[in-house]
């Protein structure tokens, strides 16, 4: 394939961004056991809340934009959004799918990036993300959440929540074992991507971002997110998903 220039300006190799990406699907099924199977429990969810397949959809923290790429190919009339704070990862979703999926930069930890999002989406997802914030912006996270969707849209958050007696649609047991090993996979797929010339700007940039913002590394149980989401006005919340200390809140406006 041809080389790309992603919106940034940054030029890569299209056969190399496939690559990383499809390797960040590993990495990620990795820190997620069930992923797969989360993914499908989603759509199927998004789909059955209203009756009909979703127009608007946003990922939040969507990376390098591979979910929202499964739910753009899965609902073709949908225009779907990811929106993420890292510019190495918005380059590989601009240099993969810039047709297919609509990229924007945002900080979740602002309520500046509903702002920037917009209003009446149908589909909010963020997949591993809210861990990242400090517990008062994963609560601010909720008002802000509802505020981009459209009445009777549907929220999924996904992450690490410990099972507090919360009742959820699946239930099965990860092995803690694997963790090890999907924080060395993880270091690795950051390593082989920062030898590529091309994104070193990039990275630089990454690196001055995130030099006074180290990740929060919030975990918080089920019922502590099913209450923030309440809270925050959704008429609905509870458990969608579990995997072990993995579950999904789903909560319709």
């Amino acid at each position: 394939m041809a080389p790309t220039t992603s919106a940034s300006g940054t030029a890569l190799d299209r056969d190399q961004v496939v690559r990383w990406r499809a390797a960040w699907a590993e990495v990620m099924g990795g820190f997620v056991p069930g992923l797969a199977t989360l993914e499908e429990i989603v759509c199927r969810a998004a789909e059955t809340v209203r009756g009909r397949m979703p127009s608007r959809v946003l990922d939040l923290g969507g990376g390098p934009g591979v979910l929202a790429e499964r739910m753009a190919n899965r609902w073709p009339g949908a225009a779907v959004t990811v929106m993420d704070i890292d510019p190495v990862l918005l380059a590989l979703t601009r240099g993969a799918v810039p047709d297919l999926v609509r990229s924007l930069d945002g900080d979740l930890s602002s309520p500046a990036w509903a702002t920037r999002a917009g209003e009446g989406y149908d589909v909010v997802t963020a997949v591993m993300t809210l861990h990242y914030l400090a517990p008062p912006q994963a609560r601010a996270f909720y008002d802000d959440a509802r505020r981009v969707l459209s009445p009777g849209g549907l929220l999924v958050v996904a992450d690490l929540m410990p099972d507090d007696g919360v009742a959820s649609v699946m239930n099965a047991l990860d092995p803690a074992d694997g963790e090890a090993a999907a924080e060395l996979a993880w270091a690795q797929w950051w390593s082989d991507v920062a030898e590529a010339a091309s994104l070193r700007p990039l990275f630089a940039e990454r690196a001055a971002m995130f030099q006074a913002r180290p990740p929060a590394g919030f975990t918080a149980s089920a019922s502590w997110h099913v209450t923030a989401a309440r809270a925050a006005g959704f008429a609905e919340a509870g458990l969608l998903w579990r995997c072990g200390r993995h579950a999904a809140l789903a909560a319709v406006a």
